[in-house]
């Protein structure tokens, strides 16, 4: 729907491709747009690019040639599932149930059992488990992490592997863990939970961000990160998929950082898209309740 709308105003899209390559030029960028059915590549000009290709988005700045995306590395992780969708026992769960992560583990692993619809039909999720494969992209190719790989972030890739030894032995176990350990895991949740009504389910697939550090060498990040040019002509999002609470402060970020001279301009529209830009709530009580408030009576809800 918002696409739509915006090509109602004029913008272009196309489906289906992909970008394969991209060179500056003097007004901006030059792109190599491939249609995934074959044919012949086109080239698209751009005054501004924002990548937003989730695990391929490191290979396509590191195609930039920009300087700040030096160092930069990614490790590709992917989380699998134990899914559920016998009615019987979909209904008796309307939430989401957290547990405690095991030691060693990343935030991101922490076991919960989740109630989810999909094309209005409701199934029952437990996990996450680590799983591993060179592959940036669910779809990508096995070569996806061994071409992101440089001279430069060749230090930040052995100092994230040298100062998490803990999370590379927990990966390793969870690669290697057999179908009854998963369901262990299951029975400390849902003791009663009949193996007969779960299997597994590879659901998606991320890359950490491993970001160049002068102390450690190179540390794991475990959000997102913005990476732009100095002259604010291309942007990229680095990390974990984000969600509600951050997508909207991520492009607020990029407006800031890549289009300084229009944010003067800008500013009154987003203030009335956002009330409290510009306003850090975490150190006014007062008008984080306010901000609250409102939103809550914009919702038909009570705080």
């Amino acid at each position: 729907m918002l696409v739509e709308r915006l090509e109602s105003k004029g913008l272009g899209s196309l489906t289906e491709h992909k970008v394969v390559g991209l060179k500056k030029n003097s007004e901006g960028w030059t792109l190599k747009v491939q249609s995934e059915i074959g044919g012949t590549p086109s080239w698209v000009d751009a005054s501004f690019v924002f990548v937003g290709a989730g695990g391929m988005s490191l290979n396509l700045l590191q195609a930039s040639g920009i300087p700040e995306i030096r160092g930069y590395g990614g490790f590709p992780v992917s989380g699998v599932w134990l899914r559920c969708d016998n009615p019987e026992v979909v209904s008796l769960h309307k939430a989401k149930v957290y547990g405690k992560a095991s030691v060693g583990a990343p935030p991101m692993s922490v076991p919960h059992l989740d109630n989810r619809v999909v094309d209005g039909e409701t199934s029952l999720l437990f996990g996450p488990y680590a799983g591993f494969t060179p592959k940036f992209l669910k779809q990508g190719s096995w070569l996806d992490f061994f071409q992101s790989i440089r001279w430069h972030n060749i230090i930040p890739l052995l100092g994230v592997a040298i100062g998490n030894f803990s999370l590379v032995t927990y990966l390793v176990k969870e690669v290697l863990a057999t179908r009854s350990q998963r369901l262990q895991a299951l029975w400390d949740f849902y003791p009663t939970a009949d193996p007969d009504d779960w299997y597994e389910l590879t659901a998606g697939q991320r890359v950490q961000v491993i970001k160049p550090d002068p102390q450690k060498g190179g540390v794991l990040q475990f959000g997102t990160e913005l990476v732009a040019s100095a002259d604010g002509s291309i942007a990229g999002l680095l990390g974990a998929s984000p969600g509600a609470s951050t997508a909207a402060p991520i492009m607020i970020d990029v407006l800031e950082t890549c289009f300084p001279d229009k944010m003067g301009e800008w500013r009154s529209t987003l203030k009335k898209m956002v009330p409290s830009y510009g306003t850090a709530l975490s150190e006014n009580p007062e008008k984080a309740q306010k901000s609250l408030a409102a939103t809550a009576a914009k919702l038909g809800l009570s705080v």
